[in-house]
């Protein structure tokens, strides 16, 4: 049976650990101070893998809170992803040297399609690409402008240029707590043949069960923010709810 993890995240923003709503920046809950002992404490729960994003780097356009990453991915004994603001090679190189595990591209894989081909060819797996729709639509510049680019469209071309994994979030569900659009997810993966990963929407374990129940389909994992910091998902829980 195909695997399904877990994603606790943790979106950076002043070196804090914070949460929006609909990737609004007026719209902001502070949640810790200290991400490196948020994420430690994902790992002691069990999380095989932690989330991170650089919300500060998505709206400059380069990652700005690289060091506290490097001091996370140091600090905890799991895989690290990250995103946010990734737009040169430079900038990728800078975050997998300070041991993160995996990079995701996210504005530059519709907007600079030359760049994206070059990561995915020098660095293959160790590369998402994250995939944010409105309306099925791509969503660019953290969620500042809608583009007229088809989410499935990108995934497919994407995949054939070696991309293995994507992150898909639906912003419409995104910190509203209504559960995740299975579905919208599902047919990324259809359209890609390769591994989706879920953003958005989770709000409670049964959403967990739900996506996990179609891994064979192509959905191979799902982040969880919102929903453990308001103690809606008990992350140890689910962890054992779902292996």
């Amino acid at each position: 049976m195909s695997s399904f993890t877990i994603y606790p995240a943790i979106d950076i923003r002043g070196g804090r650990c914070v949460r929006l709503i609909q990737g609004d920046y007026n719209q902001e809950t502070v949640y810790n101070d200290d991400p490196v002992a948020v994420a430690t404490d994902f790992t002691v729960k069990g999380a095989q893998y932690v989330h991170l994003v650089d919300l500060d780097g998505a709206k400059a356009g380069h990652p700005v809170n690289h060091e506290l990453i490097g001091r996370i991915a140091n600090a905890v004994s799991v895989p690290v992803q990250v995103g946010g603001g990734l737009r040169t090679l430079a900038d990728v190189e800078t975050l997998l040297n300070l041991g993160v595990s995996r990079v995701i591209i996210g504005t530059a894989a519709i907007e600079d399609r030359e760049f994206t081909e070059s990561v995915l060819g020098t660095y293959g797996n160790r590369v998402a690409i994250g995939i944010d729709a409105r309306n099925g639509f791509v969503a660019t510049r953290g969620w500042l402008e809608t583009s007229e680019v088809k989410a499935e469209v990108v995934a497919k071309e994407l995949a054939a240029k070696g991309a293995e994994t994507f992150i898909f979030t639906d912003i419409s569900r995104d910190g509203m707590m209504q559960g995740p659009n299975i579905d919208a997810i599902a047919a990324i993966a259809q359209a890609s043949g390769k591994q989706v990963i879920a953003s958005g929407g989770v709000t409670v374990l049964d959403d967990l069960v739900k996506l996990a129940a179609r891994r064979e389909e192509g959905i191979s994992g799902a982040i969880v923010g919102k929903a453990i910091y308001t103690g809606n998902i008990d992350l140890e829980l689910a962890l054992r709810t779902i292996q």
